[in-house]
């Protein structure tokens, strides 16, 4: 594996630096379908806002997180929280998967439970006994997100949330990675921290739609210095990034329930439906009746 180089890249998923376009904060694909585009290795890089859950069905892999290098045989795991620096070669034709998860999705998930929302922000990565309960019920669970995630069987949702909550709950049970030694591991930086905490800014309040001085005040920054960080980290500025949210709840919404335009519009800020109709186009080049018309995407 390549050394880890300065100046981290930033992904959303790895190799692309736009948002992920999944409407449920969920994304998943093989093992096989990123890594195979890279000669089976991943550079060292982070996610600002995204956590990662690694199943390792067959093969191997050498992991780099969070300062340690480990190697590990198949059946494996890795879970990488938000902005812990992660790298991977694979042996070839491995086989497993990779759960991609919007923090604030999870949070909302364990929000009865911020003791397990807790003990997930530790980095883990570690071969599994083969054939054992705890490996075969993770294996099972990476089967089933996989299955549901490709299909459109009624209660989707409901049972992606399910499966996620049982792996959390699994991977929690893990023991954390040790401490590395000192001077290896290489820290948050502030100012992705600060991304990190305006993400679940806003999260929390974008159905407000509140001024960037509102979003930036908790962070004890000014929306100049937020700016200057989105665009260089996100590569769009912070009121771009509560713009992609609201969309991305009005597609939900459009997709998945029958509200009306109009009750939508009011359910994300919108006194006038004709100005979220403008904005939804401005961003899509679709109305919102228009858009909800389409075949849904597989």
């Amino acid at each position: 594996m390549r050394k880890n180089k300065p100046g981290l890249p930033l992904y959303e998923l790895y190799g692309e630096l736009a948002p992920i376009e999944a409407l449920d904060g969920l994304h998943m694909e093989s093992i096989a379908d990123r890594s195979c585009l890279h000669n089976w290795e991943i550079d060292a890089h982070r996610h600002a806002s995204l956590v990662q859950l690694l199943l390792i069905e067959a093969g191997g892999a050498s992991v780099q997180i969070d300062g340690r290098a480990l190697a590990l045989r198949a059946p494996a795991l890795v879970w990488v929280p938000t902005l812990a620096v992660h790298g991977f070669a694979f042996s070839p034709q491995t086989q497993g998967h990779v759960v991609t998860l919007d923090q604030a999705r999870l949070r909302r998930l364990l929000e009865a439970s911020p003791g397990l929302w807790n003990a997930l922000a530790a980095s883990r990565a570690t071969s599994l006994r083969a054939g054992s309960s705890q490996s075969q019920a993770l294996l099972a669970i990476g089967r089933a997100l996989r299955d549901d995630y490709a299909g459109g069987a009624p209660w989707r949702s409901q049972v992606l949330d399910g499966a996620v909550l049982m792996a959390a709950a699994l991977v929690a049970r893990l023991p954390p990675l040790a401490a590395p030694p000192a001077g290896t591991a290489e820290p948050a930086s502030r100012a992705l921290q600060h991304l990190a905490r305006y993400r679940e800014q806003v999260e929390r309040h974008f159905r407000s739609q509140p001024s960037l001085d509102t979003l930036a005040a908790p962070l004890g920054i000014t929306t100049t210095q937020l700016n200057r960080l989105c665009r260089r980290h996100l590569h769009c500025s912070a009121l771009d990034l509560l713009h992609r949210r609201l969309l991305l709840e009005a597609k939900r919404e459009l997709g998945y329930t029958t509200l009306q335009v109009r009750q939508i519009a009011d359910g994300l800020g919108f006194a006038d439906p004709a100005y979220f109709t403008r904005f939804f186009v401005r961003l899509t080049g679709q109305s919102p009746s228009a858009w909800r018309a389409q075949p849904p995407s597989t």
